[in-house]
């Protein structure tokens, strides 16, 4: 077969009617683009829900800052539960409790420990939101969730910030020596919950810039012609 030969049968009218309508072409390219959407959107949800674990996690556990080497004393404190060893015995001996205000030992740890609560009070909404997606529009339900993420990892902040206020207290001095003061941790270091706590503002930030995204583009899933098309049948 010559080359001309096929060279007119590759350009044949007749082939035309073969190729797929640009109708057709935006109803395939519509369903890919939903199916895409939707599995980022199980993925974010998935991720919202270690998000508020981690949360938990850091507000439960007393592993903010703890002894070293170097300390007087063994022990650690978290944002209200807290633990030091006899310099004796070395028996740890723990008191705070999140409902009694009175047995945490610094007023700046009160403060961090309502800041970090409301943060991973805030996350916990997020994940009741996920209930709306059968009632509402999903780009309105993905914008709520972003807003509830960046306030958490706003209240996460504010909480990781005013907790080293609270390292001047006499109860953390008798664990890391008396040269510890507000940001000074002296001999005590930092541990792993309070580390875990940083991660979570970022992972708060970038999952509440995923949601406005999902949220954005929920709203524009068909292709600007088909919609044309669609506005143009709805008008006849």
């Amino acid at each position: 077969m010559s080359y001309k030969k096929l060279q007119s049968e590759s350009f044949n009218p007749n082939n035309l009617e073969s190729m797929i309508p640009a109708e057709e072409a935006a109803k395939i390219y519509h369903t890919n683009y939903v199916r895409n959407a939707r599995a980022v959107g199980v993925m974010w949800q998935v991720l919202t829900t270690m998000f508020a674990i981690i949360d938990m996690v850091v507000f439960i556990q007393p592993y903010w800052i703890g002894d070293s080497v170097n300390t007087p004393q063994a022990g650690y404190f978290g944002l209200f539960h807290y633990c030091i060893g006899n310099a004796i015995t070395g028996e740890l001996t723990c008191k705070g409790s999140a409902l009694d205000f009175g047995s945490i030992p610094s007023g700046a740890f009160k403060t961090a420990m309502f800041f970090v609560g409301i943060s991973m009070l805030l996350v916990v909404a997020c994940i009741v939101c996920f209930s709306l997606f059968f009632f509402c529009n999903s780009g309105t339900v993905y914008k709520i969730c972003a807003w509830l993420q960046m306030a958490s990892g706003g209240c996460m902040v504010i909480g990781c910030l005013i907790y080293p206020d609270g390292w001047d207290s006499s109860e953390v001095k008798r664990m890391c020596g008396q040269r510890t003061d507000k940001y000074k941790l002296g001999n005590c270091t930092v541990r792993w919950a309070f580390i875990l706590a940083i991660i979570s503002i970022m992972d708060s930030l970038i999952l509440a810039f995923l949601a406005f995204t999902l949220g954005n583009r929920q709203d524009q899933l068909l292709p600007e012609d088909f919609e044309i098309e669609e506005k143009e049948k709805y008008s006849l």
